[in-house]
């Protein structure tokens, strides 16, 4: 059994995951004041928190424009076979390829849309030319270009 479905979210562990959301680097001193929690016991919550699948993990926030990369295309992707195994292909071709920053599965007209980010629209053209158009089953792409991210959780 999942004991993440064992155990439901109180108030104080949804108060202890925003938290997190917003500062992973947070010290658990300041975490157990802010969920007025005393630190052993939030220090477990978080724990358990992490055992239940609720935190994947803690990164940095890197900033790609200063990274030269500050284009960002979406790509609609049909593919010519959605079997299984062409779509397992698919995945586990595109999760290669650095400049793809997400993928997800569609239920629309079009069967993936990818989140792809190069230095400019020339890099791009040649991503999506010699390699997103070059994985496995690609029928047809279709690129929409991002002039600005109004909203990024990610920053």
């Amino acid at each position: 059994m999942n004991s993440a479905t064992d155990r439901p979210l109180d108030q104080t562990d949804r108060k202890i995951l925003a938290e997190l959301a917003q500062n992973g680097r947070i010290s658990v001193a300041e975490l157990s004041r802010r969920v007025n929690l005393s630190k052993t016991p939030c220090q477990a919550r978080i724990h358990r928190l992490e055992q239940d699948g609720f935190i994947l993990g803690y990164r940095a926030v890197i900033d790609p424009t200063r990274l030269g990369l500050p284009h960002v295309a979406f790509v609609e992707v049909r593919l010519s076979d959605t079997r299984k195994a062409a779509l397992e292909a698919f995945n586990k071709a595109v999760r290669a390829l650095p400049e793809v920053e997400q993928a997800h599965m569609i239920a629309s007209s079009f069967d993936y849309l990818l989140k792809v980010r190069t230095k400019d629209i020339a890099a791009y053209r040649e991503v999506l030319g010699e390699k997103i158009s070059a994985l496995p089953h690609v029928a047809h792409t279709s690129t929409h270009v991002s002039m600005e991210a109004v909203k990024d959780d990610a920053e």
